[in-house]
């Protein structure tokens, strides 16, 4: 396997992972995915970067192409994030991205060339043990990107390189800037793509055309304490913009859209031990016989917490606790783990 497709956002992760891999002997064709038809220059994939990410495969004396992936990213990742903010869930856009752009269609692009793999700048590892493919966290824990990549399958971790999953990001930089890359010190992309505001509930209105209906905010009793300006704006454990006045601070705690409620509570309401996933992936194992011990995270930036895992049904997990959670949230994405071994995950509902 020397031939690879390596996926370059104009980033500086992806660029060194293409530097490293020229190093290790690997025939190298660079490209990136167009996902949207918006201009923008912030974000990710915008003009700028497909610039940046030219001229370093122009350095490295690579193949460079843009692969026009819009209607996939439109259909599995747009329409799915509006639909489940429609349906008062919270979708992690990127982990859809990855399932359904980087590790699928980029793939089978890469397939379709004759390529032996792909590549990616993610921060995690793919090893083989007892004939099975395992993805494990990326060395340096600060950037460990495994939690966005639960959903990859058994041929997809086999045909997949991440040559930064040994190297902290301040090595990386230090290649780049070695190397003379003029991404060397360019700032990560923080953003969704498609709305690198990140006013998700603008984007879906300007998007669906639709004007969402103002609703009631309630407690846990029922009662009306005000009105809300529409459930696309608001998420579990948000606080700000609520516009209501109270003894004590108030947060979003659920939303119930065949009401067209927000239920707001206090913070220690907030806190609950069990959830339940469904459109599971695992994968050192093709199901759960037993319950296990495992530990969870239940957002990119959460802190995995002890847990015993049971899987319910074909594609569906529940999740206990040892202790409550704040704000788990339907939409985001449970990921389980045994030490830096990704056990898999599921959507929370």
């Amino acid at each position: 396997m020397n031939k690879t497709l390596i996926a370059m956002s104009g980033g500086v992760d992806s660029s060194v992972a293409a530097w490293l891999l020229l190093e290790q002997g690997y025939d190298c064709v660079g490209a990136m995915m167009k996902l949207y038809d918006g201009e923008s220059e912030s974000g990710c994939c915008s003009l700028s970067d497909a610039e940046d990410a030219r001229a370093v495969a122009d350095r490295l004396g690579i193949p460079f192409y843009v692969f026009n992936f819009t209607d996939t990213f439109t259909e599995h990742v747009i329409d799915r994030f509006i639909n489940a903010y429609q349906g008062g869930m919270t979708p992690n856009p990127c982990i859809d991205c990855n399932r359904y752009l980087k590790f699928e269609r980029f793939l089978k692009r890469a397939e379709d060339l004759g390529l032996d793999s792909i590549a990616t700048g993610h921060y995690a590892r793919v090893q083989t043990e007892g004939g099975r493919h395992l993805l494990k966290k990326g060395a340096d824990e600060s950037k460990d990107q495994s939690y966005v990549l639960y959903a990859m399958t058994q041929r997809q971790l086999s045909a997949t390189l991440f040559p930064l999953g040994g190297l902290t990001k301040s090595q990386v930089r230090e290649i780049a800037l070695e190397q003379g890359f003029l991404n060397a010190k360019k700032r990560d992309s923080q953003d969704i793509c498609f709305a690198p505001d990140g006013d998700y509930a603008k984007f879906i209105e300007e998007h669906t055309g639709a004007e969402f209906e103002t609703g009631l905010f309630i407690d846990f009793d029922g009662n009306i304490l005000g009105k809300h300006r529409g459930i696309v704006h608001y998420t579990v454990g948000q606080r700000r913009g609520l516009g209501l006045s109270a003894e004590a601070p108030l947060y979003v705690c659920a939303l119930n859209p065949e009401e067209n409620a927000v239920v707001v509570g206090t913070d220690d309401q907030l806190f609950t031990q069990t959830l339940h996933a469904r459109d599971i992936n695992l994968i050192p194992v093709d199901k759960l016989d037993a319950p296990m011990r495992a530990s969870a995270k239940i957002r990119y930036k959460h802190q995995e917490q002890p847990a015993t895992v049971w899987q319910t049904g074909d594609d569906t997990l529940r999740v206990e606790f040892d202790e409550p959670q704040r704000a788990i949230t339907k939409g985001q994405a449970v990921v389980l783990y045994d030490g830096d071994v990704v056990i898999g995950g599921g959507t929370i509902v």
